[in-house]
C-alpha cells in the first residue's frame, strides 16, 4: 500500500538531511552523524510573520541579497526544549553567549550544522536539531565583546556577526569556531527590541 505520510516524511528528511550536510564545517561531519526523523513545523503565525518581516524590508529598500533566506540551526538535548521552541519561536534571554550582542535584546543561532554547541559532539550523543530559514537582513560585523557591559543591537542593522569568522578553519578549537559562527539576530522597532525576531522561523526538527 502506498503511504503518503511516510513517503512525505522520507522526502523531508532527505531535505533535512541535505540542507544539514550543506552547512557542516568539518568534512568529517559528512560520514559523522546519523538523522532518524524529521518533523515539519507547521506554525502559520511564524511563516506570516516571516514574510511580513521580509515584506516590511523589501519595502524599506533591501537588497535581494540581504532578503535571501538561508538556514540556521539549534540543538537542544531534549524533545521537550525543541517543541517549546517550534511553538513559542527562538525568543531573546534564550543564550547562554553573549560575545556578539546583549543575550536580552537578541537570538543567537548557529551558521554550521556540526558546531551547535560549546563542546563537540561525543559518541552516541544524540539530541534534536531545530533548522530554521533566516533572512539576514543588514549584517554588521562587529568585534567580540568579553566584557559584561554587552555589545547592544546597531540600528539600522538586524544582525551582528564576529569579525573573526572569515578565520574559521577545521583547526580552530570548537568553543571558539562555535562563538565565531553565531548569527546574533534582533528586530528593533521604535526603540524597543521584540522578544522574539520575526527573520527566524522554525522550520524542521530532526
Amino acid at each position: 500500500g502506498f503511504h503518503p505520510e511516510l513517503e512525505e516524511s522520507s522526502s523531508l528528511l532527505q531535505t533535512a538531511v541535505s540542507v544539514l550536510q550543506s552547512s557542516y564545517l568539518y568534512s568529517t561531519s559528512q560520514d559523522g552523524f546519523q538523522y532518524s526523523q524529521a518533523i515539519l513545523v507547521e506554525n502559520d503565525g511564524f511563516l506570516s510573520e516571516f514574510k511580513a518581516f521580509a515584506q516590511a524590508k523589501e519595502a524599506a529598500g533591501y537588497s535581494q541579497e540581504e532578503l535571501e533566506e538561508t538556514f540556521a540551526f539549534l540543538l537542544f538535548d531534549n524533545e521537550e526544549e525543541a517543541k517549546e521552541v517550534c511553538q513559542t519561536g527562538l525568543r531573546v534571554n534564550s543564550s547562554s553567549i553573549s560575545t556578539l550582542g546583549d543575550p536580552a535584546k537578541g537570538v543567537y543561532i548557529s551558521k554550521y550544522a556540526d558546531c551547535l554547541h560549546p563542546r563537540p559532539w561525543y559518541h552516541g550523543k544524540s539530541g534534536y536539531i531545530i533548522i530554521c530559514k533566516l533572512i539576514k537582513g543588514k549584517v554588521k560585523v562587529v568585534s567580540e565583546n568579553y566584557t559584561t557591559s554587552y555589545t547592544c543591537p546597531s540600528p539600522g542593522y538586524d544582525c551582528h556577526v564576529a569579525m573573526s569568522r572569515n578565520s574559521i578553519t577545521p583547526k580552530t578549537s570548537h568553543c571558539q569556531a562555535f562563538k565565531q559562527s553565531q548569527y546574533y539576530m534582533y528586530e528593533v522597532s521604535d526603540g524597543s527590541t521584540a522578544e522574539r525576531p520575526r527573520q527566524i522561523c522554525p522550520y524542521i526538527v530532526i
